[in-house]
């Protein structure tokens, strides 16, 4: 079985979405990211994703800034380990 074979569809960003990294954690669910458009966000775990969804350091997640403040943002879905690895590889996230 080739690596090819194991490669998922994984979710894209949308237009309005960038992929970021979690840097930090800062409580009252709130997490300090830094976006692949070079800017560091303060991203708000939504309550629909609060206690089903873990979000912890050095994760991959998508996040949509926020229209009328730029260094805030809402986070709107988290990579697995192994999806983000993949996204690595192929060159969509940059450390």
């Amino acid at each position: 079985m080739s690596d090819n074979d194991s490669r998922k569809n994984l979710r894209m960003p949308e237009e309005d979405e960038v992929f970021a990294i979690v840097m930090d954690m800062l409580g009252a669910n709130r997490v300090k990211v830094r976006c692949m458009d070079g800017v560091e966000r303060t991203a708000r775990i939504p309550g629909k994703m609060q206690k089903r969804i873990w979000i912890r350091e050095d994760d991959v997640v998508l996040v949509e800034p926020w229209d009328w403040q730029d260094e805030k943002a809402d986070i709107t879905w988290r990579y697995e380990k192994q999806d983000a690895d993949q996204l690595r590889e192929e060159g969509h996230i940059q450390e």
